[in-house]
């Protein structure tokens, strides 16, 4: 069984930073893409930022470009993800999510085989 544990949510003023932390457990001889979705209750889950299995490749949705940036520690089985020039708008659940063998650039959620729980990122104005 592979396990994604989020942490490192939390509430934040518009304008500041928030770096989540994301550990897998469990398989971790298998090579997995690494992707970040953040979700606002009664909206779809959307896809924020995915790194590949190696860490060489990385991917950002628009609203994340310039101010998120993603990378891993493959040896501690760990992703993060660090938040700059937070907003309202980017106050939503965020979930660290794991691809097979993904290259970190699937934006759909179909893509990705296992979920953490997530983790609340409130940005307040």
């Amino acid at each position: 069984q592979v396990q994604l544990v989020e942490s490192g949510g939390g509430l934040v003023q518009a304008g500041g930073s928030l770096s989540l932390s994301c550990v897998l457990s469990g398989r971790t001889w298998t090579s997995f893409g690494m992707g970040w979705f953040r979700q606002v209750p009664g909206k779809d889950r959307e896809f924020v930022s995915g790194i590949g299995w190696n860490g060489k490749t990385t991917y950002y949705a628009t609203s994340a470009k310039g101010r998120f940036t993603i990378s891993r520690d493959v040896a501690k089985n760990t992703v993060f993800l660090q938040m700059n020039s937070l907003g309202p708008e980017d106050t939503a659940i965020y979930y660290c999510a794991a691809e097979l063998f993904g290259a970190g650039t699937k934006t759909s959620q179909s893509d990705y085989h296992y979920w953490g729980k997530g983790t609340l990122v409130t940005v307040s104005s």
